[in-house]
């Protein structure tokens, strides 16, 4: 069959989009293929299609869960063999899928990159039929992307399990430095890269600078109906952003990795379904989220990369139709921004000495560690060692690009069970309330083995089928746990470190200068773009995007507040006439002191003149404005 026919047949689309078509030719003909493709530009397509013309099985590597579940769903509905392996998932689960892709003719094997590390990954996959491996979200492989993620870099190892297959990777964010590590970083031969303009004509951006953030969100939420993401960077703050919508009549959950991962997925689809009109989120939502119909994506607080600001605003309007990307900010928000330098990239003695007492924590002795690995809890050791936690965290992190240790955040350890009495003492039970006995037959009826061995259980699958709710299920499990009836071991969010090398003295910690030194630098860089990016008045929003990724020939929106506010109308005029009028009310003011919040300042000073000039406004001796006597 013809890739036309495939995509015709299979997805019910008569023709390819921009540049799917060259990508699909480049790949299905053995090259190693970079496509570049703006949020929204259907890059699933562009591996799916080949996939199905070709022998053999697509491996996929992607870090996001969500999109793993929902594309292998998607598949599956279209009769298509498909699979995904991730965390949470029993080694016995794991082990069927990749042997199905040995045997059972599968198309499609999604994994994440942390798995491709493991020995019996990489030891099923000898003996799988490699059509070719797509690398999404491939910006992740860059040590000068926003988003440099180490276990990235295992990605080129499997090239050399199977060298026949070449390599299409994926991105919808990549400055030209970043388009040539890629290549770089995945050893492409003979490789070819495709780009699509990332220029989103429907996607109208605004940057409002405001004193009062709640009220400017309720303002736009009102004024551009249907479906919204809230960006913001704090987990607590993401609740205290619904709580608050919710009070003014707004239908609103929110979302961050710190919760469950069955909660997120609920939340989740409850946002996909239109249950609720608004998700507030970190950045930990939205990769891979599949909703074309989203009209308004809202930062209440600034990214510290454009992007990260291209990739989130991008969510917005994936169906074509108008919408909105909006950033809020105050004057205090530049300064947190630049402060986020000295968080990020600790100096190197406090790096040091974060090293050494994680190792008096984790009791590890000099010369020891190499593949020990420990759980380690942050909070904890922060206490202990007098650490603050985003600094700690983020030496951490440096220490693991250093390859000094591995350092695994939030790792979700699903609930394990199992019944300590056998069936018929079960069933002679009577003493029990109705919600554990409930409870019980909820376990009888979804899992099997509860009397071998201890069994993988999902709280929030039992709260649906019991119709209790979720905390009162947990606490049910905790009583038949102390009345000796069950083993349960709830789940836990925990984070790991694994030693790579032995235990060091610190003066032989080394941070090579692509780990700390230049990476801090890029880091500088494009926090003083973003700076850059909501305080420039004169250049259109989406020309100054388009020329951050490598795009200079372009034309002015006409839409974004820069276009329409340099566009002076009369009633733009008159608004900021009164404005001022009214703060000369209070007595002379100076220049500086003039409050400019929601106007442009180009536009002010252009009427200011206009106003001297008319001798409605003057000056006093120190230089202040004043009104003029009529």
């Amino acid at each position: 069959m013809t890739y036309q026919s495939i995509l015709k047949k299979v997805w019910g689309y008569d023709s390819f989009r921009g540049i799917q078509q060259d990508i699909i030719q480049s790949i299905g003909t053995g090259h190693d293929t970079l496509g570049l493709m703006p949020t929204g530009g259907g890059k699933s397509i562009t591996f799916q299609v080949p996939a199905m013309a070709l022998e053999g099985i697509c491996i996929v590597i992607t870090p996001l869960i969500a999109l793993m579940k929902d594309q292998v769903q998607a598949l599956r509905l279209r009769r298509i063999k498909a699979t995904a392996v991730y965390s949470g998932m029993s080694h016995d689960q794991i082990l069927t899928a990749l042997e199905n892709c040995i045997l059972g003719n599968y198309k499609f094997l999604y994994i994440s990159p942390e798995r491709i590390g493991s020995e019996l990954f990489q030891t099923k996959l000898r003996h799988m039929k490699v059509s070719f491996i797509t690398v999404d979200e491939a910006h992740c492989i860059s040590q000068w992307g926003y988003d440099f993620r180490p276990s990235y870099l295992q990605i080129v190892n499997i090239r050399h399990l199977v060298p026949h297959a070449p390599v299409l990777a994926l991105t919808a964010s990549a400055t030209p430095e970043v388009v040539e590590d890629i290549q770089k970083q995945l050893e492409f031969c003979n490789g070819k890269v495709f780009r699509m303009s990332f220029e989103r004509k429907n996607l109208i951006y605004y940057v409002r600078r405001t004193p009062d953030k709640y009220e400017e969100m309720i303002h736009i939420l009102r004024s551009v109906p249907g479906s919204a993401i809230v960006y913001t960077r704090n987990r607590q703050q993401t609740q205290k952003l619904a709580e608050y919508l919710i009070a003014h009549d707004i239908s609103a959950t929110n979302y961050h990795a710190g919760l469950a991962q069955v909660i997120k997925d609920d939340r989740q689809e409850a946002w996909q379904n239109n249950r609720f009109r608004v998700i507030v989120a970190t950045n930990a939502f939205g990769m891979g989220i599949d909703k074309p119909d989203v009209r308004l994506v809202l930062h209440f607080e600034m990214p510290d990369s454009p992007e990260a600001y291209f990739q989130e605003a991008g969510r917005a309007g994936r169906d074509g139709a108008r919408a909105y990307a909006v950033l809020l900010f105050d004057r205090h928000d530049i300064l947190k921004l630049q402060k986020r330098v000295s968080e990020t990239f600790p100096e190197p003695d406090y790096i040091r000495r974060v090293y050494q007492d994680m190792c008096y924590y984790l009791e590890m002795a000099m010369g020891d560690g190499t593949g020990v690995t420990r759980e380690f809890n942050l909070q904890i050791f922060c206490y202990e060692y007098k650490h603050f936690p985003l600094l700690a965290h983020n030496a951490l992190l440096i220490l693991d690009k250093a390859g000094y240790i591995r350092y695994t955040e939030d790792e979700e350890v699903i609930s394990r069970l199992m019944f300590r009495l056998g069936r018929d003492e079960l069933y002679r039970l009577h003493e029990q309330t109705e919600e554990l006995d409930a409870i019980i037959h909820a376990l009888l009826r979804r899992y099997s083995g509860l009397f071998c061995e201890l069994t993988y259980i999902d709280e929030y699958a039992l709260s649906k089928d019991t119709g209790i709710d979720y905390n009162k299920v947990y606490t049910n499990l905790k009583e038949l746990n102390r009345l000796g009836i069950v083993q349960y071991i709830p789940r836990k969010r925990t984070n790991y470190i694994t030693f790579t090398i032995r235990r060091v003295e610190l003066d032989e910690i080394y941070l090579p200068k692509e780990v700390y030194a230049e990476r801090k630098k890029q880091y500088e860089k494009r926090i003083e773009s973003m700076i850059q990016y909501v305080t420039d008045e004169d250049l259109c929003h989406s020309q100054f995007l388009l020329a951050y990724f490598g795009e200079r020939k372009t034309q002015k929106c006409n839409h974004c507040d820069i276009c329409r506010g340099n566009q002076l109308s009369a009633e733009n005029a008159m608004a900021i006439r009164n404005n001022l009028l009214q703060q000369l009310q209070n007595g002379p003011l100076s220049p500086r002191n003039i409050d400019f919040t929601g106007f442009n300042r180009k536009q002010y000073a252009e009427v200011v003149e206009q106003m001297i000039r008319n001798e409605e406004i003057g000056f006093n001796e120190d230089q202040h404005f004043i009104l003029n006597e009529k």
